[in-house]
């Protein structure tokens, strides 16, 4: 491979856009793509706001013309081999669009609010006819804790050595884990009518999921595991596989407006199951994960720090029995997950390498969601339809 500019042609240093410069650009994505010049060079950027544009264009050396305030825009005139989608909600159009203009994708999750969105972005990757060319951001499943977790479960019997997994994540507000990053507040200067769209088009999305009258504790719920616990999801596929049913599913208010918590159980594939509360916690100190795989021999743990912190150490402590003896050993990298994530990407785009997870990955995730949902409704008498009543 050489690095040249022919339309087509795989560079070892691809040309990438990113679309959306909000704070997972400003704390992950920008910094670690800056460090690690010799994966992708970034030749464009878009964002609805144009303060933004202005302020990181500047920063990062993108002419005024490759500065987009609408995917639409950015695709159209191209200029890059791939492109980031860092933006809110479902990714679905935008994802289907950027492959049918013939870019590689790396999308932050959801991919997709409904199946239908995600068969056409399905459908969009097939045709291109060339592999793998869709990556959704989950970097848990790049963290080296993550990874070790997987290769130790392995070594002491595999997925059918499993008793049960058990999730519990501690959510602080977005503004308690960003303090330290002392981000710029961001200037309201976005388009109404294209804020109103998007905000419309993801109601349309939600209606579609869970039926026209679905109502706003069935819908919350939705959001939530679909844009968060869904990380959650992709760490069960990655030790043992998605999850086989969802067989209790509650949601509750805290005191201040949030999300509240949420709590899902069921079963794995083979004889284990699984449990998965989550928290949102305005006042809690620190975001805290931990990740606990019960296998007949001992246990595997990891505890996850904020994603916004860069290389702070996931730490995975193994439990075993040896000889009737406890043993403990504990496994630290400060290794960057998005970093790794990266990577991935990069050996997607230039090599052809299958993500951790691609469009069949995310869909399983959806189809939990969508069965969350639905169970959720089914215990609380309320109403859901549409996708989530045939998940």
């Amino acid at each position: 491979m050489t690095d040249d500019r022919r339309p087509g042609h795989i560079r070892t240093r691809p040309r990438l856009a990113v679309a959306g410069l909000g704070a997972i650009a400003r704390t992950a994505h920008l910094p670690l793509l800056e460090r690690r010049r010799d994966l992708f060079e970034v030749t464009a950027l878009c964002d609805l706001s144009r303060s933004a544009l202005d302020e990181l264009g500047t920063r990062y050396g993108i002419p005024a013309e490759h500065r987009h305030t609408s995917t639409a825009s950015l695709l159209g005139r191209g200029g890059f081999d791939a492109v980031l989608l860092l933006t809110s909600g479902s990714h679905g159009d935008d994802a289907e669009a950027a492959l049918r203009a013939g870019y590689a994708v790396l999308c932050e999750k959801p991919l997709a609010c409904t199946r239908a969105e995600a068969a056409r972005v399905a459908a969009a990757e097939r045709e291109q006819g060339r592999g793998p060319r869709l990556m959704v951001g989950y970097m848990k499943q790049y963290d080296p804790a993550a990874v070790r977790l997987a290769q130790l479960l392995e070594q002491a019997g595999g997925a059918a050595d499993v008793r049960s997994v058990e999730v519990c994540v501690l959510h602080p507000a977005g503004e308690a884990q960003l303090e330290f990053a002392h981000l710029p507040a961001p200037v309201p200067d976005a388009d109404p009518e294209a804020l109103s769209a998007l905000r419309a088009r993801n109601a349309e999305l939600t209606a579609e999921a869970l039926g026209p009258d679905a109502p706003g504790p069935v819908r919350d719920l939705y959001d939530t595991v679909n844009s968060s616990v869904c990380h959650e999801f992709s760490l069960l596929r990655s030790f043992i596989g998605s999850p086989a049913s969802v067989d209790f599913a509650a949601h509750w208010p805290g005191k201040a407006a949030g999300p509240g918590s949420l709590e899902l159980s069921g079963r794995l594939p083979g004889p284990a199951r699984y449990s998965i509360r989550w928290h949102y916690l305005p006042g809690h100190a620190a975001y805290r994960e931990t990740v606990a795989v019960h296998h007949e021999g001992g246990t595997l743990e990891l505890a996850f720090p904020s994603p916004y912190l860069m290389n702070a150490a996931t730490v995975l402590t193994a439990t075993d029995n040896v000889g009737g003896t406890e043993m403990r050993a504990e496994y630290r990298s400060v290794v960057e997950a998005f970093e790794q994530e990266l990577v991935a990407f990069h050996a997607m785009v230039t090599r052809g390498r299958p993500p951790r997870t691609g469009v069949s990955g995310a869909t399983e995730d959806l189809v939990t969601a969508q069965r969350a949902a639905a169970r959720f409704a089914e215990l609380a008498q309320l109403p859901c339809a549409g996708e989530a009543s045939s998940a």
